[in-house]
């Protein structure tokens, strides 16, 4: 293989710090570790920006193109004025080398496209002008001449042509053909690629990976149209194994610590190959590559190959010593790896039932970053293989089909997935998809065994008709919508109808030139993507990098039943089940993290009437509706209160009716103490019982919805806490909040609920929890057993 930008790898800077000692211990992989890790590198690479100018050699442009790219994907902002300088010189420089053009275009691209889209579409029309024609490298590029069969040139060529069509530049048809036709005849017959036909390696893999993926999504047959002004849908596809014979090659040769398929040069080109690891783990939509987590591997890898001090990245030589171009590559990897995942396509039977339109994810995906202005992915999750941890890493999953999903023993999974704030999307697709709906249902019926939470048509206050964008009521998706009310929040959508066929539409501008009345349908199966998206991630999605802090569930034989912490929940008929995970996530986030406290995530429904309530130090209660308690009932919770209980209790989204009901009710049960508002100095708020500083919180407050309107996404205010309590014999017996705490702590924060954000919500609850075990009140665990 030629060696990229060969003048620019002779730079080198000597190292001021070693690389971790043998039997060092490196720290943990976490979130935090790889966000710092990145910021490094980006200071370092940032100060370095100016040298890359004139550190090009015959490559000019190739290197602050590079350089620019990883640092606009790290995070920094377009308008640094580092940035803006090499902007500056970009626009000025003419590059004569297909590296260089493409790197080029791409950083473009990533900066302002619509100012630059001029000079992007002079990049592309070039680019198509070197492609190779004729013969047997036809569809491929080369440096600068037409005779192609340069793997890697190609494909920085595929990714700058498709960048620039992703910012509005118009590219050939014929262009992405002859380039898909060349990546699968240069395929080897083992799934891998080489350079210039040589032996398989990974870096190449990886290109012909990324290569493939974007080719076909130009090429492939479209599985939807329109035609004689109807919508046709899951149209048949050719099928090509192309794709997983390469991931199957990568999976069985993978690693993080060589470029796979070199032998004992693994070190060449090491960086490069990461960079491209990246790239096909992304784009092929797999978490997983063989049984290799990709990404978590490679950050580690790279966290703990970052130089201390000065926070650059140094491959080997001769391939690799440049450390500008290394720390380009190892952020690219960091920086585009982490992307949220937006959805989970569930892999399902019979047959390719699940892929009926094979773009139609991938589509709203791509929607939704153009919409919020961020960048996203999707995967593939095979719900067999997968553990309640792993779903979680996917905001959103869903399960398209047209006839009766294979879903049978997911059912518990599914649940822990949904309890833990888990949101499931599905579709019954191929304008029939009566047997789906069958089958779906059935499942539903598993999942949800206890048979109040059934499919309810969604009616016109949801939220789903109009968070993000507006659903008219005329629109033909209006009464085909089902969901699930679980607790607080929706956790389930069904569509009757497909949508998935309006995506796969609308990908590439397919839908322009189509009726009016088809075009409304697929802005309409948009709107509602999108709106669904919204609702169940609130805009927020987090970076993959959030999983790497997820501890173990506790498990609760391993913690044993002497001494575990437990809570009582109380029954009332104000709605003390409408936030069903609330007490049970409180209760993992005090098993996990920083407190690890022994607590027993089991839930003791308990009457105030019954005196089981004694054997419980604390207790938990919400609700969004009026309640009455009775005469037992106060009569008990009263001496469970006097008598050294403490009382945690909420108004789920704010509701004025539970509150109302609540300070009415602990009148009537301690008719000698008040309700008053708790001042900001107690103790309740500070670390003293060895929790937070939570004497200023983040707080939920919707916006003012206009009729007509989409729903402004609310503003989250910096307040001091705002909880009242009653005070008995110096300390707070009964803790209330009239903001939400409760929907927080299912994880999920509606649009319209007005209350504490997620870690201001467990951060109350986790101070409440150690005040009333703390020996100031006098209090241990498991009192009156």
């Amino acid at each position: 293989m030629q060696i990229l930008f060969p003048s620019l790898l002779v730079f080198f800077i000597a190292c001021t710090s070693a690389f971790a000692q043998p039997g060092q211990v490196n720290p943990p992989l976490s979130a935090e570790r790889v966000r710092e890790s990145i910021r490094q590198g980006s200071e370092f690479l940032l100060n370095e920006l100016p040298k890359t100018r004139t550190d090009h050699g015959e490559y000019e442009g190739g290197a602050t193109g590079l350089c620019t790219l990883a640092l606009l994907n790290s995070g920094v902002p377009v308008r640094e004025p580092r940035i803006q300088q090499a902007l500056t010189f970009l626009r000025k420089v003419r590059p004569k080398k297909s590296y260089a053009v493409a790197l080029q275009t791409m950083a473009l691209c990533a900066a302002e496209p619509r100012r630059d889209l001029p000079l992007i579409q002079h990049n592309v029309d070039w680019l198509e002008s070197k492609q190779c024609e004729e013969g047997r490298n036809a569809g491929s590029w080369d440096y600068e001449t037409k005779t192609g069969g340069d793997n890697s040139v190609s494909q920085f060529a595929v990714l700058a042509l498709h960048e620039a069509e992703r910012a509005g530049a118009k590219v050939n048809p014929r262009t992405w053909q002859l380039a898909a036709d060349y990546w699968k005849r240069d395929q080897h017959p083992t799934g891998s690629w080489g350079y210039r036909r040589g032996k398989g390696s990974g870096s190449m893999t990886c290109a012909g990976i990324g290569a493939t993926v974007i080719c076909s999504g130009h090429v492939t047959g479209q599985s939807a149209k329109v035609e004689d002004a109807r919508m046709q849908c899951c149209l048949p596809h050719e099928e090509d194994d192309s794709l997983e014979r390469a991931l199957t090659w990568l999976g069985r040769t993978f690693s993080v610590q060589r470029n796979p398929g070199t032998g004992g040069m693994g070190s060449l080109w090491h960086y490069y190959y990461l960079y491209g690891l990246e790239r096909a783990g992304r784009l092929s939509a797999r978490r997983f590559i063989g049984d290799h987590d990709w990404y978590r591997e490679g950050a580690e890898f790279l966290l703990n190959r970052q130089v201390k001090l000065v926070h650059y990245w140094q491959g080997e030589k001769p391939s690799e010593h440049n450390v500008r171009v290394t720390t380009a590559f190892a952020l690219l990897f960091l920086s585009k790896g982490r992307r949220p995942v937006l959805m989970g396509k569930v892999e399902h039977g019979p047959g390719e039932d699940w892929q009926n339109h094979r773009n139609d994810v991938a589509s709203l995906t791509h929607y939704t970053e153009q919409r919020w202005g961020l960048d996203l992915t999707w995967q593939i999750v095979d719900l067999q293989l997968s553990t309640v941890e792993d779903l979680l890493q996917t905001p959103v999953l869903f399960i398209s089909g047209s006839m009766s999903p294979e879903l049978a023993g997911s059912e518990e999974k599914m649940r822990g997935y949904l309890d833990r704030g888990g949101f499931l999307f599905a579709e019954a697709c191929c304008n029939d998809g009566s047997e789906f709906e069958t089958g779906f249902r059935r499942y539903l019926d598993r999942v949800f065994p206890e048979g109040e939470y059934k499919l309810r048509r969604a009616g016109p206050e949801h939220p789903i008709w109009r968070i993000d964008e507006l659903v008219d009521a005329d629109s033909p998706y209006v009464g085909k919508l089902w969901t699930v009310e679980y607790g607080c929040r929706t956790c389930v959508v069904f569509s009757e109808v497909d949508l998935s066929c309006s995506w796969e539409l609308y990908r590439r501008g397919r839908e322009r030139d189509v009726p009016p009345a088809i075009s409304k349908r697929i802005a309409d199966a948009n709107a509602i993507g999108i709106n669904v998206l919204a609702y169940a991630t609130n805009r927020e999605p987090k970076g993959k990098e959030t999983a790497f802090d997820v501890n173990e569930l506790i498990e609760l034989d391993a913690l044993g039943t002497r001494g575990a912490i437990r809570i009582a929940k109380l029954q009332h008929g104000g709605g003390c089940n409408d936030a069903p995970g609330a007490l049970v996530n409180l209760l993992r986030a005090a098993g996990q993290g920083e407190l690890k406290l022994p607590v027993d995530v089991n839930e003791y429904a308990v009457s105030p009437a019954d005196k089981a309530l004694l054997r419980f130090h604390m207790a938990f209660m919400h609700g969004r509706h009026d309640f009455h308690f009775t005469e037992k009932e106060r009569a008990q919770l009263g001496e469970f209160l006097t008598n050294g209980g403490t009382l945690l209790a909420d108004s789920i989204c704010a509701s004025k009716e539970f509150a109302e009901a609540f300070r009415r009710e602990i009148a009537l049960v301690l008719p000698e103490h008040k309700l008053t508002p708790i001042p900001v100095d107690h103790p309740l708020f500070s670390e003293q019982a060895g929790g937070f500083d939570i004497r200023q919180v983040s707080r939920r407050n919707p916006a003012a919805t206009r009729p007509g309107q989409p729903m402004p996404p609310p503003r989250v205010l910096k307040v001091k806490p705002d909880l009242e309590g009653v005070e008995i014999d110096g300390r707070l017996a009964v803790i209330f909040s009239k903001y939400d705490i409760s929907c927080a702590l299912e994880l999920h924060e509606a649009q319209q609920c007005r209350g504490y954000t997620q870690e201001d919500a467990a951060r109350i609850g986790l101070n409440v929890l150690l005040y009333s075990l703390s020996p100031d009140v006098g209090e241990q665990v498991g009192r009156g057993q």
